[in-house]
């Protein structure tokens, strides 16, 4: 198969199991919290916390996953992800009380460890070696439409089957479709792989040829970190930041909407406009979108409500891109998988406890909470202000 060919079927097999495993994990709860905790008879945040102890599982399998793809290639780690999704759904659907919840959602959370955008980029990072930021693109701008999908579909399956009937739909989903699609991606060959080097030295050091910093792994994780903590804490709060603002409860939830395809046209920025500039340069116009969309809405109230929302999916979109080539156009391919499960351990751990410290500050200072998470943002692009560019001389340091 030509190279070309081999890349373009990599990225739509890859770009629509991702878009089946978040889905049928990050984007479940907020459709099926409700029944199931109704059907238990527990308050809904239980549901939220089982949730939050799932993402800390991923946190902790990560790194593992990670250092699986480098050694075996991402095939069979994907593939052994969607029979543990299907595991931990079907158990799920049989949830008759809370540690029985507890329980699924610690199975749902190892797959999303070994399953989700960290170990696909891995894998086409081990596919494909260093020339990989345009497939790493391609599959986010596939599964930036995991909730158009999922929520719809999840809403449709609860109303005809009830939550139960909708886990087990999600579950068969991995094993017909998500399994035989993650079987499609390439082999690896170990000896022709990538032609990566062999030698210790050699996996340390960044692709310009000087030390690899262990600053610099430092700087990137809390980028990451601050990144999905915003994200996931403007996905949980907010419709009610926007009414907050001044904006009505219905527009709210309208403009609140506009934050996926903003996110798919940032990515699609990035795979057109950006494609050619420099990931750093990329990831840092990102990291100001946040800061200028809360500046627009706080000082210019309603009226800017949609400028927010742009940006700050637009910034979204390409900062999960970055997640992945930042770690490749820093220190390259050796050892990737490991590299970055490492680097996204803090990102998950924030992002398990976003929802509820974040709804601490807005209970107390309602959308004026939104200065906070812009401050964070700006740290986050000081932080990659920082990064220097690769290659580029550093100052010696006795």
């Amino acid at each position: 198969m030509a190279p070309a060919s081999r890349r373009a079927l990599t990225v739509s097999v890859l770009g629509t199991a991702q878009t089946l495993s978040w889905a049928s994990s990050y984007y479940l709860p907020a459709m099926l919290a409700a029944p199931i905790a109704r059907d238990l008879g527990a308050p809904s945040f239980i549901v939220f916390a089982a949730f939050s102890l799932a993402l800390v599982v991923s946190a902790a399998l990560g790194p593992f996953a990670g250092k699986a793809i480098d050694r075996f290639g991402g095939r069979p780690v994907l593939m052994g992800s969607n029979l543990v999704f299907a595991a931990g759904l079907l158990a799920l659907s049989q949830a008759g009380s809370v540690p029985w919840l507890m329980a699924a959602w610690v199975l749902i959370g190892m797959a999303m460890g070994s399953g989700l955008y960290e170990a696909a980029f891995a894998t086409v990072v081990r596919i494909h070696g260093a020339d990989s930021r345009g497939a790493i693109t391609g599959i986010t701008l596939f599964a930036g439409f995991a909730s158009t999908v999922g929520w719809p579909l999840t809403a449709f399956l609860e109303s005809h089957y009830g939550w139960r009937g909708a886990c087990m739909a999600w579950a068969g989903l991995h094993l017909v479709l998500g399994l035989p699609l993650n079987a499609i991606v390439p082999r690896v060959r170990e000896a022709a792989a990538q032609q990566l080097p062999k030698t210790k030295k050699a996996a340390a050091t960044a692709p310009g040829g000087g030390p690899r910093p262990r600053r610099t792994e430092f700087l990137l994780a809390y980028v990451f970190a601050v990144g999905w903590f915003i994200s996931t804490a403007m996905a949980a709060h907010l419709p009610s930041l926007l009414h907050a603002s001044g904006v009505s409860v219905m527009a709210a939830v309208s403009i609140a909407a506009l934050v996926g395809p903003a996110q798919v046209a940032g990515r699609l920025l990035e795979f057109g406009f950006l494609r050619r500039a420099p990931a750093l340069l990329s990831a840092r116009i990102a990291a100001l979108a946040h800061p200028l969309g809360v500046a627009a809405l706080l000082v210019f109230g309603a009226p800017a409500a949609v400028v927010f929302a742009v940006l700050h999916g637009t910034g979204n979109g390409i900062l999960t891109i970055a997640v992945g080539t930042l770690p490749l156009l820093l220190f390259g391919p050796q050892g990737y998988g490991g590299r970055q499960g490492l680097l996204m351990v803090p990102a998950r751990l924030l992002q398990a406890g976003a929802p509820f410290l974040f709804g601490l500050l807005v209970q107390g200072w309602g959308a004026r909470a939104l200065w906070a998470s812009a401050f964070l943002g700006l740290t986050a692009l000081g932080a990659l202000m920082c990064i220097p560019e690769p290659g580029a001389p550093r100052s010696d340091r006795r």
